[in-house]
């Protein structure tokens, strides 16, 4: 129970340390992945178990710690300052948990949430596809077909999967019901990826970095108990999924930001040219500045999504200004960053272009800015206008 780490200041202070000389050294095994990453991780695994810093936010009556969303807050940020950092520390699956002991059938909830919660199996989420725009579920066109017995025939694409090459189960949002761009008759399906016809189509590297994939569905027949909710109901389970998995991301991006911050402030210091330290030119100092800024800007707006999350208040508008606000902070500060490094900051020596890379891509996947935006706008419009009427 957290009860027994003492408070969340100590706790952060033990997973920070913990990501800074345990699981950063290990980036470059762990970024190439094969059988050299898998068994560092496991070492990791074995070392967060050890230290009690094992799958924190997770349920306890599944094998986890408990701690709540609000004060789990904190510890995302530590855990997200490398990306491998949710993977070694056992928190990576806090969502397929969730969704599983929320939505899913006796049999699901018996079968997996352990197993993920011990690190015995691995999950991911299947929900956009090559031939239609993420942004827009109603397309989809992957299609589930209900069989005598209750059970799925499922035949389709997904792409942009995290981790489906080495995941055991995947959730995927199929079709039940109606044709593409009906906005109804759309389902949650969990799918064991041992299942005949299931397959890895290809990797989909972003940006040079690993970790995507392209899946298929060739007719694979998934159990009637797996179905995740009511059938046609699956955009309110995704919306929930994606309102807290969005807020976990943002906060680790804060940690990663955070991240590049030091690195930038280091440098700044550290490096000496002919007229002293790069910190004494005014140019430098304003990266330092806006750097900072965007930093204690954006963690405000983060932490009040989580804060209403974790109070089971809705939070789309917060969400969506989190999510824009946090992908575009960290691009910025590791892009200052790389700026004040120089081509040090292009090359392997530094975590400087894996940072870059995320923050860019963050502002695309798990939906563009575009869609917040938008979507936040017109929810206020709407609010205001009934407000007024």
């Amino acid at each position: 129970m957290v009860e027994e780490h003492g408070d969340t200041h100590q706790l952060r202070c033990r997973t920070e340390e913990f990501v800074r000389s345990r699981v950063m050294p290990y980036e470059p095994v762990l970024d190439a992945g094969g059988p050299a990453a898998a068994a560092a991780l496991r070492e990791l695994r074995d070392r967060a178990r050890q230290e009690g810093l094992w799958a924190l936010p997770l349920p306890v009556e599944q094998g986890g710690q408990g701690v709540p969303l609000a004060a789990y807050a904190e510890l995302a940020e530590a855990e997200g300052a490398s990306d491998h950092g949710p993977a070694a520390l056992g928190s990576a699956p806090l969502l397929d948990v969730t969704m599983m002991e929320r939505h899913g059938s006796g049999r699901v909830r018996d079968l997996y949430p352990k197993l993920l919660t011990s690190g015995g199996l691995r999950a991911c989420y299947a929900m956009t596809e090559p031939d239609t725009p993420g942004t827009d579920p109603f397309l989809t066109a992957t299609r589930a077909e209900e069989q005598a017995d209750g059970s799925w025939i499922v035949s389709g694409r997904k792409w942009f999967v995290s981790g489906a090459a080495e995941a055991d189960l995947v959730t995927v949002l199929v079709r039940t019901d109606g044709e593409p761009g009906d906005r109804e008759g759309l389902s949650l399906l969990v799918v064991p990826t041992g299942s005949a016809g299931f397959r890895v189509v290809r990797e989909l590297p972003v940006f040079g970095a690993s970790g995507q994939w392209e899946i298929g569905f060739d007719r694979v027949r998934v159990p009637a108990d797996h179905l995740l909710g009511e059938r046609g109901r699956a955009l309110s389970i995704a919306g929930e999924r994606l309102q807290l998995g969005r807020t976990l991301r943002c906060l680790r991006w804060l940690g990663q930001a955070q991240r590049a911050f030091n690195l930038l402030v280091a440098r700044a210091n550290s490096r000496i040219g002919s007229r002293g330290s790069l910190g004494g030119h005014q140019l430098v100092q304003q990266h330092v500045f806006e750097s900072l800024l965007a930093l204690r800007t954006t963690r405000p707006l983060v932490h009040e999504a989580a804060a209403r999350i974790g109070a089971g208040l809705d939070a789309h508008v917060e969400v969506g200004l989190a999510k824009v606000a946090a992908a575009r902070m960290l691009q910025r500060v590791a892009d200052a960053a790389i700026q004040v490094h120089g081509a040090a900051g292009l090359g392997p020596d530094t975590p400087l272009p894996a940072l870059f890379r995320t923050g860019r891509a963050a502002r695309i996947l798990d939906g563009p800015d575009e869609l917040h935006i938008t979507s936040v706008a017109r929810r206020v419009l709407r609010a205001h206008a009934s407000e007024t009427a």
